[in-house]
């Protein structure tokens, strides 16, 4: 797993996933998008893993009336996270914790972005059942994260090609290619049927695919 309290690793987190993550500021775009579908114009909006503020800035900028809650186990990324915000940072409130450190609620929406290949399986469906109730009826969840298939040749032929994504976007070759081990190796990464199943098994419906890019992908759903 990244060291997400290593100084280093967070004063270029920012340039790093910019770099990895195909698309990254069009995801937020998109994820601003959907909020919006179901969100009024004054929402109260949680982001589950908000380290780094990447998202949050974007939401802010997307939508003025919007308000939120952020939500990282890391200190040093939620620093970087208030640096990032700057003047945005008066409509958001950050918490120090899991999921468990997000306020009750009702949200209007909730995004988790680049954060559940982190969590082994149980632990995935526990964290979206916590942000499950903690969304009003009808509110949308948005999530993208590392989703690849099981059987190993196609595991390995798209690892393959995200590194080489890394690697043309500027990240160094051996760095690149050092990710395909890392991934497979110290992530919990499921594939997109189980991805799916688990939505459904937390209590979300109206599951939809929206973002689909070398390893990552990415859903809406919807809290009934």
């Amino acid at each position: 797993m990244i060291p997400f309290s290593d100084p280093v690793v967070v004063a270029g987190y920012a340039e790093r996933t910019a770099r990895i993550v195909p698309g990254l500021r069009d995801l937020h775009t998109m994820a601003g998008v959907l909020l919006a579908e179901r969100a009024p114009a004054d929402a109260r909006i949680l982001v589950l893993g908000a380290g780094g503020g990447l998202e949050l800035r974007a939401l802010a900028g997307m939508h003025a009336g919007w308000r939120f809650d952020g939500v990282d186990p890391s200190a040093p990324m939620l620093d970087l996270a208030r640096t990032t915000l700057g003047p945005l940072a008066s409509r958001v409130r950050l918490h120090e914790g899991d999921v468990d450190s997000a306020p009750m609620g009702p949200f209007d929406g909730a995004t988790c972005l680049l954060t559940l290949h982190f969590l082994p399986s149980h632990e995935r469906l526990q964290t979206l059942e916590r942000m499950l109730v903690r969304l009003r009826p009808g509110a949308s969840l948005v999530v993208a994260h590392h989703s690849i298939p099981g059987d190993a040749p196609a595991r390995d032929r798209w690892l393959a090609r995200n590194a080489a994504f890394s690697a043309a976007s500027g990240v160094p070759a051996a760095q690149a290619d050092g990710s395909v081990s890392a991934i497979r190796e110290r992530l919990p990464v499921l594939s997109p049927a189980q991805d799916v199943d688990l939505l459904g098994e937390a209590g979300f419906t109206d599951i939809e695919l929206f973002y689909c890019a070398f390893t990552f992908k990415g859903w809406v759903a919807y809290r009934p």
